[in-house]
């Protein structure tokens, strides 16, 4: 296997509603991505995009976007893993020129959760004869693990806050952000019950977006670009479907698996990553990830918020353009945005949300409620 390096990224603003069409969008960011690399054609596209078919009653993603952009007699491919499709379009484009099938793949997510109820339709990552018939939905089996954390490890009501104090923080100076306004801890604690004890302030919001990045071999990626960034590591891992069915729901089996094989793939320690670019869809997703990727014990996550420890200036800085909390969470588009940003990290573009050099990243995406997770790390 080859080893794989980002030379170009793409994306457009995180809106609310966009009046372009899907294709438009995708399509900015991709050639957003081929410009800063220099490139008029790829060998292939690989497609993130989850709720097309439902929400605009469109299939076939990938070659709409290939066409769109004027790439005609490329390899054009969609792919889905529910809530975390933009890593699984990472992965395969990734595959793809790690397998030496391609010399350069565009990995491309977008997603328009404007077009109707997306509620509904993101309920179907979950399992359409057990679950979806009574009523639940991706908040209602997140504020079911929320419940069982506070129950079994004693965390105050406020002790998540700061996961969301911190990505608004962090979005107000992101131009992409949807969010750019700072919150404190009385925001998030009256903000309203979305589904008991989850508040409005521990989810993501619908939006629209796109974003893409362009990957080549690293033994030619310089002649691409003078700062690129490598992918170390890429590894998915699945657990039980339903969260009732798993021996330790609070555990993400999932999560540990992905993480312990990235690290070892990358040879890389968990001490070693500067910076966590979490799947913090829901405040209790984040504080769970911490734990199953080792960077906390077993219900201890939230004190790494409560402490400050996840700021820009602590130990393990996440979300650092916002995150899916305020940056927003296109589904589709959602971990292809996080990888824009951890390029931006690590090649001293981020602004004023600019670590002190950082080396190492971690991405970790989640699909349904934990059954998928990828994890992808990556240095310079």
């Amino acid at each position: 296997m080859r080893k794989v390096s980002i030379v170009g990224i793409g994306q457009v603003p995180v809106k609310k509603q966009y009046e372009k069409r899907m294709r438009q969008i995708a399509a900015e960011a991709v050639k957003e991505a081929m410009e800063e690399a220099g490139v008029a054609k790829v060998d292939s596209v690989i497609a993130g995009n989850m709720l097309a078919d439902e929400l605009q009653g469109q299939k076939h993603i990938a070659a709409l976007i290939a066409d769109e952009v004027g790439l005609d007699l490329v390899e054009a491919l969609q792919v889905r893993a529910a809530t975390a499709t933009g890593a699984a379009a990472l992965r395969m484009a990734y595959l793809s020129v790690a397998s030496g099938e391609a010399d350069s793949a565009i990995a491309v997510g977008v997603e328009k959760m404007s077009g109707g109820p997306a509620t509904p339709a993101l309920a179907k990552a979950l399992d359409a004869r057990y679950e979806v018939p009574s009523g639940d939905t991706l908040i209602s089996k997140n504020a079911q693990l929320m419940r069982m954390y506070m129950d079994k490890y004693g965390m105050p009501a406020d002790g998540l806050v700061n996961f969301s104090i911190n990505a608004h923080k962090n979005g107000v100076t992101n131009p992409n952000a949807l969010f750019q306004k700072e919150i404190d801890a009385e925001t998030v604690m009256t903000s309203r019950i979305i589904s008991d004890p989850i508040r409005l302030f521990d989810c993501s919001p619908v939006c629209d977006g796109a974003a893409a990045v362009l990957l080549v071999p690293t033994e030619e990626a310089r002649a691409y670009h003078e700062n690129p960034v490598h992918i170390m590591a890429s590894s998915v891992s699945t657990d039980r479907f339903r969260v009732e069915d798993r021996p330790e729901p609070l555990l993400l089996r999932a999560a540990r698996m992905s993480a312990v094989t990235a690290f070892r793939r990358a040879n890389v320690n968990r001490k070693d990553v500067d910076f966590y670019e979490v799947h913090d869809a829901f405040s209790i997703m984040a504080c769970l990830l911490l734990e199953a990727a080792g960077f906390a014990r077993q219900g201890e996550g939230w004190r790494m918020a409560a402490e400050g420890r996840i700021f820009p200036d602590g130990d393990l800085p996440l979300a650092t353009l916002g995150g899916l909390k305020a940056r927003g969470h296109p589904i589709g588009a959602t971990a292809l945005y996080q990888t824009c940003e951890i390029v931006q990290q690590l090649t001293g573009r981020a602004g004023k949300n600019q670590l002190n050099s950082p080396e190492i990243a971690m991405l970790q995406s989640v699909g349904g409620a934990a059954s998928t997770v990828l994890t992808h790390i990556f240095g310079v």
